[in-house]
């Protein structure tokens, strides 16, 4: 009753965006959260936050109850010369977030990527680097303490194969880079959960099983690991069945900690057939029933919730295509039916 009354004093005053209204609302994140889930959420960035039409769709919670930074908070921009941190960018999604009364998701603390070339050239010895990258961990984690459901801590550490990846942190640190880094950003925040995130996992293979060890690796050392982040970059046709996803989701919870799908997109050839836009709907319906049926699969978030914005044409050439909402920013309702399907019955009361 006392929900009633204040969406209709909001009503009154000519309040029509409060999140208690978006929340009665059906929609993409209405579902995963009426699925027990806790989001269902985009990515974003912050060129596209002049797109007022963009930002309308993002805001709206009934379709996305969290947002991923998708660069604004990684090394380059946040430390781009050393002990000089710039929190800009990151804060305005933050806001975002906060303002829509959206979950985030702190996206990402150490990658091999997107460095400033202070830290790649500077040559530092093990002590050193180590120094640097507490410092840089506690810094921004301590920034954004108490904002962020999730911290991506370490971000794509192996090679397709399942081998560890040559990067500064590896090369001269070595594995124990990851279980330091994982202890900064607990010492920083308790209470957030910490992540590590990366693409084809989502299958059993070598790749996987790295990963796994790396799970085990951490908590040797006594590091508290929350969660392994899927990336679930897909390709249509090729996605992984329902029961595959679920095993391996569950060869994950079987160490001791959640999962999430953290950058969901399916591209294709473009233009997207229409045979491709039908199987496309079905790859979508997969991953979103196998988070649905593994309990601690806590929510998906796609890479950015349009074609306008997608990272893939630039990197695949004659690929894209790859989310719910065109360039133009049209629902795709093949793949949004689809998704919402999965999700199962639209929340109720």
């Amino acid at each position: 009753m006392l929900a009633i009354v204040a969406t209709l004093l909001l009503t009154a005053a000519g309040v029509t965006s409060s999140p208690l209204e978006r929340r009665a609302t059906d929609g993409l994140n209405a579902r995963a959260v009426a699925a027990g889930k806790l989001y269902f959420g985009s990515a974003t960035d912050n060129g596209e936050l002049s797109d007022s039409a963009y930002v309308a769709g993002l805001s709206n919670w009934a379709d996305f109850g969290q947002l991923t930074p998708g660069n604004a908070l990684k090394w380059d921009s946040i430390e781009p010369s050393r002990d000089s941190f710039s929190y800009a960018n990151g804060d305005t999604i933050v806001d975002l977030a906060a303002k829509n009364g959206q979950k985030l998701r702190c996206h990402t603390l150490v990658w091999h990527n997107q460095l400033p070339s202070w830290l790649t050239s500077g040559g530092f010895d093990n002590a050193t680097l180590i120094t640097i990258l507490k410092n840089h961990i506690t810094n921004e984690v301590t920034h954004y303490k108490g904002k962020c459901l999730h911290w991506d801590v370490v971000n794509e550490a192996f090679e397709e194969d399942g081998t560890w990846r040559s990067s500064v942190f590896y090369n001269t640190i070595g594995p124990s880079f990851v279980p330091i880094a994982f202890a900064a950003a607990a010492a920083a925040d308790p209470d957030v959960k910490l992540y590590y995130n990366d693409y084809n996992i989502e299958n059993a293979g070598g790749k996987s099983t790295s990963t796994q060890n790396l799970v085990k690796l951490v908590k040797q050392y006594g590091v508290k690991i929350d969660g392994v982040g899927l990336q679930s970059h897909f390709i249509v046709g090729s996605t992984p069945s329902q029961s595959a996803q679920q095993s391996n989701m569950q060869a994950f919870i079987d160490l001791g900690v959640e999962v999430a799908v953290t950058e969901l997109d399916i591209r294709t050839d473009t233009p997207a057939t229409s045979s491709a836009v039908n199987q496309q709907a079905k790859d979508y319906a997969s991953t979103i029933a196998a988070c649905k049926a593994v309990a601690k699969c806590v929510g998906v978030t796609i890479w950015d919730y349009t074609d306008k914005y997608s990272w893939i044409p630039s990197v695949f050439s004659g690929q894209g295509s790859a989310l719910p909402w065109d360039e133009n920013l049209k629902k795709k309702d093949s793949i949004y039916n689809a998704i919402l399907s999965a999700w199962g019955p639209a929340p109720t009361g």
